[in-house]
This record gives structure tokens, sequence and C-alpha cells, in this order.
């Protein structure tokens, strides 16, 4: 059973606001056992809408489409809907009956452009929407179905859970499609691909796997479409099982599993402390674990010292090793991660000295160098890691290196 995702409006086109829609009910068709074959946005044009829809329905047996609802002119895809399935347009009184009691809640005067959205299509089911004056419509045509659902994210998910999800499961006979992740770290994507690719070719054919890669982590996705759900879980669970033997150092968890909540977790655990010293991270490193529930029975403190007074007054570093070896060097981290430790009483000191760009690179020392420290009660150390060339992107892989050197210490 396959679907097609067609969410309308300019302001997607020129990038004014984020298509999140499209992802939920991505996320809601598979869980229900609906493929999505496709997914693509397009402006406010009736013409366009009516040939996307044609061409949508070519392809797959069920169309969602998000937007163009509202009371304004420029909402059109009521209208274009009904061009498309000859039909006329109808007057719904428990439609305007719902918007006139809403807008009153509001103290809003039920105008004529309110009067206007409870004009729906003839030939459509209309879908309650109980969260806004807009109303889902469901049609049907030669066995396959067309729903057309309001812009405004919070309407469309209860639109979605209240009418067309359940509509959907009743209308067809729909087979189980899972999806099963198993997050890695520490092994880079060339490298794992050679390390399971026995494993990977001995997979059964209806189970696809896909490489999925992020700073310092890969996430190996099993896909089966339209299977008997409970016996092919079984059969996924048993082949990430294999993996355990295979590339056992590397496995971080499932989902949405992180090297931040092992460490969190292990910290936890064995009731020791973390606090972090970060320069060109800016606090990112700090905020991965203070985002997480019940931190504060660890984490201390991170101090962001980003100007060499901060690093001498703060920290405690020699004024000699930045003048002798600079900010962005082994002894300069090594030392921030020890005064971020002294300072809090922490067990572990992690620290971060670097050149985030897009200036202030070097022959010695290009754009994207970063030295990570670590400090024990046992020993200090620091390394190097080239974290690329884009700002955003260094700052998140020098974030995933600290990370993960800390799990490697614990």
């Amino acid at each position: 059973m396959k679907s097609t995702i067609i969410t309308i409006g300019d302001e997607i086109l020129i990038g004014q606001i984020l298509d999140t829609n499209s992802q939920y009910i991505s996320q809601s068709l598979n869980a229900l056992g609906v493929v999505v074959a496709e997914r693509t946005s397009i402006g406010d044009d009736a013409g366009q809408i009516v040939r996307t829809l044609d061409r949508s329905l070519s392809v797959s047996d069920i169309v969602i489409i998000t937007g163009g609802l509202g009371p304004t002119k420029d909402d059109i895809t009521k209208h274009a809907l009904a061009r498309y399935f000859g039909s006329s347009l109808r007057y719904d009184e428990a439609t305007a009956e719902h918007v006139r009691t809403l807008l009153a809640r509001r103290g809003v005067a039920f105008n004529d452009l309110n009067r206007g959205q409870a004009m729906v299509p003839e030939c459509c089911t209309v879908l309650h929407n109980g969260h806004g004056t807009a109303p889902g419509m469901w049609f049907e045509r030669d066995g396959k179905v067309v729903v057309s659902l309001p812009g405004v994210p919070f309407e469309m998910v209860h639109l979605m859970e209240d009418e067309v999800l359940p509509r959907l499961k009743n209308r067809f006979a729909l087979r189980a499609i899972l999806h099963r992740t198993m997050i890695t770290s520490g092994i880079a994507e060339s490298i794992l691909a050679e390390r399971i690719a026995a494993w990977e070719d001995a997979l059964p054919p209806y189970l696809k796997l896909a490489y999925l890669p992020a700073p310092n982590i890969v996430r190996l996705r099993l896909s089966a479409y339209e299977v008997d759900g409970e016996s092919v879980r079984q059969v996924i669970d048993r082949e990430f099982a294999k993996l355990y033997d295979i590339i056992p150092e590397a496995i971080v968890g499932f989902e949405q599993a992180s090297v931040e909540q092992m460490v969190h977790q292990r910290l936890i655990e064995r009731g020791e402390t973390l606090s972090v010293a970060e320069s060109c991270t800016g606090g990112n490193i700090a905020s991965k674990f203070t985002a997480q529930a019940g931190a504060s029975q660890y984490f201390l403190c991170g101090v962001v010292s980003y100007s060499n007074e901060a690093k001498y007054e703060v920290l405690g570093v020699d004024e000699q090793a930045i003048r002798s070896h600079g900010a962005v060097s082994e002894q300069v981290a090594c030392q921030m991660a020890e005064g971020v430790r002294r300072i809090s009483g922490a067990t572990y000191g992690v620290s971060t000295t670097g050149i985030a760009g897009p200036t202030g690179g070097s022959a010695e020392k290009p754009v994207g160098t970063v030295w990570i420290g670590i400090s024990t009660p046992d020993k200090t150390y620091a390394v190097c890691r080239n974290c690329g060339t884009d700002r955003g992107q260094i700052i998140q892989r020098a974030t995933a290196y600290a990370i993960k050197m800390l799990q490697e210490e614990l």
C-alpha cells in the first residue's frame, strides 16, 4: 500500500517555515503499514495542485494533503479539490456552528471569511477539526483515498490521530512495516561497512540495511515492508544480536540511544561527577548532559572559557603555556581539564580548545583543529582531532569526539 504526501504553501517553498507535517505523517503512515512512496511540496496554485494530485494518484493508493484551507483568498486547496473531483461546494452547518462557537470563545466575530470555511465539496466526507476552524476532507475515487488537512501542525496531528488513521485502518487491509535502528559509535562508516560486510550479505532478502552517518555515530537501520510483523520483528532482533559478536565495542544501543546517555547512566551508577571547560564548543558539551533528566546527580559545572583571560583567571591555565604553545594546544587542553576538575571537585574534567573558523587558522593549525582534554583522578591527557571546515560541523564533531572519549574512559 503506497502513499504520497503533498504539502501546499508558498511559505514552505521559500523556506519561511519548516515542513514538519510531512515528517509526522510519514512516521504515522509507516507505523500503520503504509509505504510513503514520495513527498512533495508545491505552491498555492490551483493548476499545480490538480496536476500534482493527478500524478500522485497514478502511483499511490493514498494521498495526504496539508495546507491551503484557511479563510483568506490565498487558501485555494478545497476549490482545487472540488474542481478535480468535479464537485460543487456546499454549506456544512455542523462545521459553521463549530467555527462560530470556537470564535466566540476567543472573542472573535464570525464573518463572511469564517463562513466560507464551512463550504466544502459535496463529494467529500467532512472530518471534524476540534482544534481549529478548517475541517478536514476525505475523498474516494476508484478505490483510492485523498485526504485534505489543515497545515497548522497541531490541528493536523489531532485530525490524523482522531480521524484519518482510524479510517485508513478500517478502509484498507494493511500489513506491517518495520524499522529498527542500531546506534554505533567510534567506527567510521567505511570501516564499519567492511567489518559487517559478511553479516550484511547474509541478511534475508526482505530486510533492507541503511547506513545513516552523523558526527561520530553511524545508525544501522533494518527495514522490512509489508510483512508479517511479529515473526519478522524476531528475525530483526536475531540479526542485530549477531553484531554483538562482530562490533561489540561500537554498539551504543537502539533507536534514539546516544553516547551521552551511556555516560549519563554510567556516572549515576558509579556515583561519580563531571565538569567541563569549553572554548570552541561554547557550552555544547554541557548542554548534551544537562538536557537529560537526572543530570544534577553528577553534572557539577560547565565553564565557557572563550578568552585567554578566562582560561588564566577561572581555570588556572598557565599564561606561559599559551605564550609558548598557543591556546589551541595539548598543554592548554590538559590544563583546562585539570582546572575545571580542581575548581569543581568533579571526578572527571573534559575540555575543548580549537579553531572553529571561518578565520583564525594557519598552516600548522588549520580551521577545524581541536584539542580535547580528559582529566581523571589518575591521569590527564589530550588528543587532537580535525573536525572539518564548517563552523557548525566543527562544534558538533568536537562535541561528539569529547563525549566519546569520556565514554571510553568510563
